[in-house]
């Protein structure tokens, strides 16, 4: 799951590169020579709603996502695991309503022919179908890690269930973020 996590990630990564240097351009281009590339704002869009589902991958995969777990650490471990088991749950069902979304919408476009409302009146379901194919990324992932999850509570295997689901506490946050500082200043050197 790591390897696809950063696969998405760095795909992520170089969309959003990309996408800074088209405007920075277009921001220079026009305060400088007065014309302009036009569509930048259309392509963002595009970008942005393709790079969404692959950032929701990437910290879905690497249990970076918000978790408010004050209440939750009160709990016995075992129930704790449970809870760890009932948010897999629900991010799937969330994953594919969203992907349910997408097919949705990509569907209506197909069926309407819609354009874009800009100057390059887009045919939107170019850019949509590579929407659905990124948002495809999430459900997929969220699918295989409830999976794991539930196999995991049938095996009454709790010890994993906590600690590979479950949320990191404050300290495992600040030792990753100081293993990380170290990594970054070796190869400053």
């Amino acid at each position: 799951m790591h390897v696809y996590a950063r696969i998405l990630g760095i795909i992520f990564g170089v969309m959003m590169i990309l996408l800074s240097l088209a405007t920075a351009a277009e921001t220079i281009l026009r305060k400088f020579f007065s014309y302009s590339l036009g569509g930048i704002d259309e392509l963002s869009g595009y970008a942005i709603a393709i790079a969404a589902p692959l950032a929701f991958t990437v910290a879905l995969a690497d249990n970076a996502h918000i978790r408010i777990n004050q209440l939750t650490s009160l709990f016995p471990k075992q129930f704790q695991a449970f809870l760890n088991v009932l948010s897999a749950l629900s991010l799937a069902i969330l994953a594919m309503y969203f992907f349910y979304f997408t097919v949705d919408t990509v569907l209506e476009t197909q069926a309407y022919q819609s354009i874009a409302q800009t100057p390059w009146a887009t045919p939107l379901i170019y850019p949509q179908i590579i929407w659905l194919v990124a948002m495809a990324t999430f459900p997929v992932a969220a699918i295989i890690i409830a999976i794991k999850a539930v196999v995991l509570l049938i095996r009454g295997d709790w010890r994993v269930l906590y600690n590979k689901f479950g949320p990191i506490s404050a300290q495992e946050e600040l030792q990753a973020e100081l293993d990380d500082l170290k990594k970054r200043e070796g190869l400053a050197q």
